[in-house]
Parts: structure tokens; C-alpha cells; sequence
């Protein structure tokens, strides 16, 4: 069973929303930090945004991309374990397949993906 589940990619208009859910197994939401990533065709695959939590109270701290800050929103469900990107006034550049990932200890990298979502912007 694969340990990051994505969902909710699909075809959009510019300028349309589209919203991204990923639901992670507990144990890894709970002690990792969540991200989404995506790659476009002949592009490497880049970071979106990302979700992570500090220190002793946990605060969290949420970091974008350039190319989407406020545009996309990135929010947890803790209760669902689900990690959500809300995209709003897509660009056909946004055009992409979506990964979820997560960043888990010791080495906090981002080294386990989903199995990646479409998204589609047309013009």
C-alpha cells in the first residue's frame, strides 16, 4: 500500500481552482514534514510548498515557491492526516504532475513521494 495517496488533479481553464489532497499513513504525517513538488514535461521536478513543523511546540512553518506564492495555499488536516494544496488563478506554466512527498527523520530529506497527480491548464 503506498504510503502517500494523492488525489483531486484534473483539467482546468486559467485562471480556474483546483484542489490537491494527499493522505498519508499517521505515523509519517505525524512525524514528517509534508510537501508538494511537481514536474512539467522536460523540466526537472521543482518545489511547490512545503509544511513543516519546529521545536518543542511544533510551530509551523509553510514555505512556497516564487512562481505560486499567493496563489496556492498549503494546509493540513490533522485529523484526516491529509496534507491539501489549494491552487487558485492557475497559469498554464502551473501545468504539471503533482507529487505529494514527505521530509522523515533522521534525515529529514524529501525522499518519499506519491504516485503523482495531473494538472492541466489550458488557455
Amino acid at each position: 500500500q503506498a504510503h502517500l495517496r494523492e488525489s483531486g488533479g484534473g483539467s482546468v481553464q486559467a485562471g480556474g481552482s483546483l484542489r490537491l489532497s494527499c493522505v498519508a499513513d499517521r505515523d509519517i504525517f505525524r512525524s514528517c514534514g509534508m510537501g508538494w513538488y511537481r514536474q512539467a514535461p522536460g523540466k526537472e521536478r521543482e518545489m511547490v510548498s512545503i509544511s513543516r513543523r519546529y521545536g518543542i511546540t511544533k510551530t509551523n512553518i509553510k514555505t512556497y515557491a516564487d512562481s505560486v506564492r499567493g496563489r496556492f495555499t498549503i494546509s493540513e488536516d490533522n485529523a484526516e492526516n491529509t496534507v491539501n494544496l489549494e491552487m487558485n488563478s492557475l497559469k498554464t506554466d502551473d501545468t504539471a504532475v503533482y507529487y505529494c512527498a514527505a521530509s522523515c527523520p533522521p534525515l529529514y530529506e524529501f525522499k518519499l513521494w506519491g504516485q503523482g497527480t495531473q494538472v492541466t491548464v489550458s488557455s
